[in-house]
């Protein structure tokens, strides 16, 4: 504006003179780099951090449910077919032991059984000693015959014993618990009838439980067979438990996007409940290209359907009889073959847009410092830290604050700014790919639809300070972005942004992870037509994040600003109309609607 005394459009507030150097010099430069004046620095108060090789730690989150351990489920079932006349665990819950009666059932196979023991052994009584002994093993087998019936009729060796010696006398037997646990279900009532092979009672031994997790497809290459899982139980405040991961299952739920995970966990104490909801976390040491460092598993074997099971040399697993294998076969990376420790940077040296990620290097340390962009090609984070697969050596001199005042200073000298993606210069490289207008149509775009139903909610529970709504709207975009067939849409694409939304503490955290996924989506509504989707806005704040800006997406010409709330919930214009089938670029102030002056 020429006349000090003018206002912005925008917000209202008072202008500032810009100095006519701007504060930097632009003499031979490239077009990503830029050089500060000695005041422009102390101003900015620039912070750098070495680029370094360390390990970090990256923390994978789920949610799921304690349930029986399968394998110890037994069941009480009929060997004979009869009538149950005396049910002494009536109602499911109890507590019974190992042999603990049961039930007395009358059945006239038994019957038929106990007469032909009787007769065995009376036969083999009146025969005496003075008898040749081919007629006694023929006596003694018939005998042995008789006893081997009724323990297929499921009787013990106390009860064949009784009824032989005559001791045992009624025409009922008793059935008992087969093993130590609580009755879980009662499948039959006092005076019915049993068929053979019914089942009458389930009992769960409780000493030891599963925790089924759900694990996101994201989660899923940092999770590994015979992991430690610390998880806690809602209703038990911060007691934690232990456990193992025992299997990962091969076949991902398309409904919820997410296969489940299992992990064993002693009960002898009796506290976890079937049916108790846990929230858990595995914490995974990361080495190059991501795998999993587990120093402690060096030179260990371990049984694949056991993981409890780890022993120092080959050999059988002691429960299933399974060959033992090397920790290095189930995806570890142990001692003896770590190698260097990956590059990392702070994660604050990172300005994220879309897929891009893009750094600030200091170049030259003097009076007037230089700092050059680039493009790096980024790992997994944790820690506090992001593993860099490319565009960093070790030893640069990344700068962690004042990064985003460096790329506006590029900007206020025309330069190309490192956060747009459509200027990157002649000395800059990306790794997304040349698409135009591409067509996203049927199940896909169903999907995709999805996604921006769930990021406006989104926007609107950040627009309304509603912490908790926000939180819901992030797993529901979280599921919505992890059902997309990313080999259907352009590479601007990524789902990303979702753990760093779900992860999200406080609201202003969710308001910076809410930036680039904003900028994932319009990129994505830039060079694609979504079948289906309907007009959809682009909103621009320029006082965004000290005044670097930031747009948001938005289903109606009405600005509601997600990233200042009620605080400046008007703050904003329309900047532009993304439509079906084509697009155009809207007046900003062109109705009262489209844009909000009031600065409170």
């Amino acid at each position: 504006m020429p006349n000090p005394d003018d206002k912005c459009p925008i917000c209202n507030m008072s202008l500032i003179p810009v100095p006519a150097s701007g504060g930097s010099s632009t003499t031979g430069l490239k077009l990503n780099e830029i050089e500060l004046s000695p005041e422009a620095a102390a101003l900015i108060d620039v912070q750098t951090t070495p680029v370094n090789r360390r390990r970090i730690t990256h923390h994978v989150n789920m949610v799921g449910m304690v349930a029986y351990d399968e394998t110890r489920l037994s069941y009480t079932t009929a060997y004979m077919s009869g009538r149950l006349d005396r049910m002494y665990v009536d109602y499911t819950g109890i507590p019974v032991s190992k042999g603990d009666h049961l039930a007395d059932i009358y059945s006239p196979q038994l019957l038929v059984a106990k007469q032909e023991l009787a007769l065995a052994r009376q036969s083999l009584n009146r025969l005496g000693d003075n008898i040749s002994a081919t007629v006694r093993e023929g006596a003694l087998a018939v005998l042995e015959s008789a006893r081997d019936r009724l323990r297929l009729l499921g009787l013990n060796a106390d009860q064949i014993e009784a009824m032989e010696a005559g001791r045992e006398t009624g025409d009922q037997i008793t059935l008992y618990a087969p093993t130590s646990g609580v009755v879980i279900e009662k499948h039959a009532k006092p005076g019915s009838y049993v068929n053979e092979g019914d089942r009458i009672y389930t009992i769960a031994d409780l000493s030891q439980v599963w925790v089924m997790l759900e694990a996101y497809e994201s989660d899923l290459p940092w999770l590994r067979y015979g992991q430690e899982v610390s998880f806690t139980v809602q209703g038990l405040g911060d007691y934690h438990f232990d456990g193992k991961i025992v299997f990962i299952d091969p076949i991902f739920d398309p409904r919820k996007r997410t296969a489940r995970v299992r992990v064993n966990v002693d009960n002898t104490q009796g506290i976890l409940k079937p049916g108790m909801f846990v929230r858990a976390e595995v914490s995974s040491d990361l080495a190059e290209a991501g795998r999993i460092v587990a120093p402690d598993l060096a030179g260990k074997w371990i049984s694949p359907m056991h993981p409890e099971v780890i022993r120092d040399e080959p050999g059988p697993c002691p429960v299933c009889g399974m060959d033992l294998v090397r920790a290095e076969d189930l995806g570890y990376l142990v001692a003896s073959d770590q190698g260097q420790p990956p590059l990392v940077v702070p994660d604050t040296a990172v300005l994220r847009t879309g897929q891009r990620g893009v750094v600030y290097v200091q170049t030259r340390q003097q009076e007037s410092p230089r700092f050059e962009g680039r493009i790096v090609e980024l790992g997994p984070s944790g820690d506090g830290f992001i593993i860099v697969q490319s565009g960093l050596e070790e030893g640069d001199l990344v700068v962690t604050r004042g990064n985003f005042q460096i790329d506006s200073a590029l900007q206020i000298q025309a330069k190309h700014s490192m956060m747009n993606p459509e200027h990157t210069g002649d000395t800059i490289s990306s790794n997304t790919k040349e698409v135009n207008n591409v067509h996203i149509h049927g199940s896909t775009a169903d999907t995709v639809r999805q996604v921006y139903a769930a990021y406006f909610d989104l926007a609107k529970a950040l627009a309304n300070d509603d912490i908790d709504a926000a939180h819901q709207q992030a797993q529901t975009l979280r599921t919505a972005l992890s059902s997309v067939d990313m080999a259907d849409v352009p590479d601007v694409f990524t789902a990303s942004w979702a753990d760093q939304l779900s992860e999200a503490d406080d609201i202003e955290t969710m308001r910076s992870a809410f930036e680039p996924l904003s900028d994932m989506l319009i990129a994505l509504l830039e060079v694609s037509h979504i079948e289906g989707l309907g007009s959809v806005y682009r909103a621009h704040c320029p006082m965004a994040f000290d005044f670097k800006g930031a747009s948001w997406l938005t289903p109606e010409p009405v600005i509601a600003n997600p990233y200042f709330g009620e605080s400046m919930l008007k703050c904003g214009t329309i900047e532009e109309t993304l439509s079906e089938p084509t697009k155009s670029t809207v007046p900003a102030r062109e109705s009262p609607n489209q844009s909000g002056h009031v600065h409170e």
